[in-house]
């Protein structure tokens, strides 16, 4: 696995230094699929820092009555829909995960929903004026979110213990949890592009202690800035 020890690297305090005049610091955090970054995200929150979730907003913009629900419909057809209406996310994971092809009309389909979802959660907390806002966002390398945030915070692991974790979390076969996992982008491609990355393989309190030291090393620089 590449090396994990770019927490305060050069890169992160020269762009820290520099963005953090800004009014609020914005920070993409992403990783892979069950690489915990819904752990780090949770220790952000625990802090009181803003957190737009891109998840959630995955799921209003597809909820009954809206255009993203109603543009799966069109595509994909009434197969992954529920008696009620409401988006069946079992069966539309099931056609998306074998067929790239697919995944990506997906994306496409929904990416804009999203993205203006993010953005109104954005501008809104924006109106508070916070030192810091975090963008949680699985695919942000992959939908090109990088321009839109100040630094990037990848959580990683091992391939071995990624795997491990998807199977158990979802009940996955080993099969099923690869395919899912070579529908993202390689880990490994996500770390040479962050700007942060916080080492996943160890305990949550572990975890919890490169978050705290990147946020502590955030404030010094905040405060010697103001």
């Amino acid at each position: 696995m590449p090396e994990l020890s770019k927490v305060t690297g050069d890169k992160a305090d020269y762009r820290m230094k520099k963005e953090v005049k800004q009014m609020t610091f914005v920070l993409g955090l992403t990783g892979g699929i069950a690489t915990g970054k819904t752990t780090v995200s949770e220790i952000f929150k625990e802090k009181g820092i803003p957190v737009v979730d891109a998840d959630i907003g995955a799921r209003v913009v597809v909820e009954p009555g809206t255009d993203g629900l109603k543009d799966i419909q069109e595509h994909f057809g009434e197969e992954v829909l529920r008696p009620d209406g409401s988006l069946d996310r079992k069966a539309l994971g099931t056609i998306v995960f074998a067929d790239s092809q697919q995944r990506e009309t997906l994306n496409l389909l929904l990416g804009k929903h999203i993205r203006r979802w993010i953005r109104e959660q954005k501008t809104h907390y924006l109106l508070t004026n916070p030192p810091l806002i975090i963008l949680d966002i699985p695919l942000l390398f992959e939908s090109n979110y990088s321009t839109e945030v100040d630094q990037v915070m990848v959580v990683a692991l091992s391939e071995k213990t990624q795997l491990t974790r998807l199977m158990e979390r979802d009940t996955l076969t080993r099969e099923t949890a690869e395919q899912r996992i070579a529908a993202q982008l390689p880990i490994a491609e996500k770390i040479k592009r962050a700007d942060v990355v916080i080492d996943n393989n160890g305990t949550r309190q572990e975890t919890k202690k490169q978050v705290m030291e990147w946020l502590d090393h955030f404030f010094e620089e905040t405060a010697a800035l103001n």
